[in-house]
């Protein structure tokens, strides 16, 4: 099945699935932040749309112990990059309709909570299909290491994920029920 297909398929699931009620616990994702090897001092995270896992509250428990946390903005040519924000400040919508913070201070995340359409067990990642995600892992990798956490519902595990060059493999999975 073609990316595309295969994106539409699962994103209708995700949408008549109604998971609204389902998180993520905090302490699964601050247990692989503390798993890691070296010092993490910011989490890069998203606006929750299209009825992906809200990763807010989980932001909102690392902007308390004291993590700097930056959120995503849309650039020209599918670019991206993350600012620091705060809960605090107010958002403006983009032209994809998605909530982002005043480009004020780039940040290079240390930790990456990446929303996803469809994963597999080996840790392969769909997207929405621009490429945002994959553009600035390739481009923070360059810099530094980064721990990329994808968020999801459990129904959204795939057998399969269709895979080119270009797509990065994503450090952890971690949904509702599980840690992959």
């Amino acid at each position: 099945m073609s990316k595309s297909k295969l994106r539409k398929k699962v994103l209708k699931i995700r949408k008549v699935s109604n998971l609204r009620n389902y998180k993520i616990d905090f302490k699964k994702i601050l247990n692989l932040v503390k798993k890691s090897d070296y010092r993490i001092k910011s989490i890069g995270g998203y606006f929750p749309v299209n009825h992906e896992i809200d990763d807010l509250e989980i932001l909102k428990n690392f902007s308390k112990k004291n993590y700097k946390i930056c959120l995503p903005v849309i650039k020209k040519n599918f670019g991206m990059n993350f600012y620091q924000w705060s809960f605090n400040e107010p958002l403006k919508i983009n032209k994809y309709g998605i909530p982002e913070p005043n480009p004020k201070k780039l940040i290079y995340p240390d930790v990456m909570l990446v929303p996803l359409v469809a994963f597999d067990k080996n840790l392969n990642r769909l997207g929405y299909g621009g490429g945002f995600y994959d553009r600035l892992i390739k481009k923070i990798n360059n810099k530094k290491r980064i721990v990329k956490i994808g968020l999801a519902f459990s129904n959204q595990k795939i057998n399969t994920v269709p895979v080119n060059k270009h797509d990065k493999k994503l450090d952890y999975i971690v949904t509702e029920k599980y840690i992959l």
